[in-house]
């Protein structure tokens, strides 16, 4: 166990907490993308600070989520929001809340979205395929593919789509491990 690693008793559970590292605490190549993320955000996120533990993890990850999509930014942030909800984020679905109205959704079709439904017949395809896929291991029922085909979308899509579900379950993975303080304002309860 490293000093950055402290383990605590709760219920008979054991849970571990990682302190979220800071600029003077990770490699040199991190500290850049946090330079970055200052001048951007105003501010490194929790979960961001925490990939940097590892010295390529961040500027990979970033590379990753930042890469060119066949979805919109909106249509994205359905996909983030359904993805955090099926598996249980507290952090990517209060982050992901506050870019889906950035994004132009309102709070009750952010909750939709969450609940795995859009009033949109497009992004209603989309919302449940994403969360089929989450939650079946990228195995999906043949209607919500069809469906998704229906609606529009294409192969490419499809691809992409996967990509996107990938990338918001990596991040999803490292919040429910990690529980590291959630420094948005929290999603609420559905």
């Amino acid at each position: 166990m490293t000093n950055n690693l402290k383990t605590k008793k709760m219920e008979n559970v054991t849970v571990s907490e990682f302190k979220v590292p800071s600029r003077d605490e990770i490699a040199t190549s991190n500290q850049e993308i946090f330079d970055n993320l200052n001048k951007a955000l105003g501010f490194v996120p929790n979960l961001y600070a925490t990939m940097a533990y590892s010295d390529h993890g961040l500027g990979r990850y970033l590379n990753f989520q930042n890469a060119k999509t066949s979805f919109s930014n909106k249509e994205k942030e359905a996909i983030n929001l359904i993805v955090s909800e099926v598996n249980g984020c507290i952090y990517c679905l209060s982050a992901h809340t506050v870019i889906g109205k950035m994004n132009g959704f309102t709070d009750a079709q952010l909750l939709d979205i969450r609940k795995g439904t859009s009033d949109n017949a497009k992004l209603d395809a989309l919302v449940k395929l994403a969360a089929d896929i989450t939650k079946n291991k990228g195995n999906a029922d043949d209607e919500n593919v069809q469906n998704f085909f229906n609606q529009g979308y294409t192969k490419e899509n499809l691809v992409d789509l996967i990509l996107q579900v990938s990338d918001k379950t990596a991040m999803n993975y490292l919040h429910n491990l990690t529980k590291v303080p959630v420094d948005f304002p929290v999603a609420e309860s559905i």
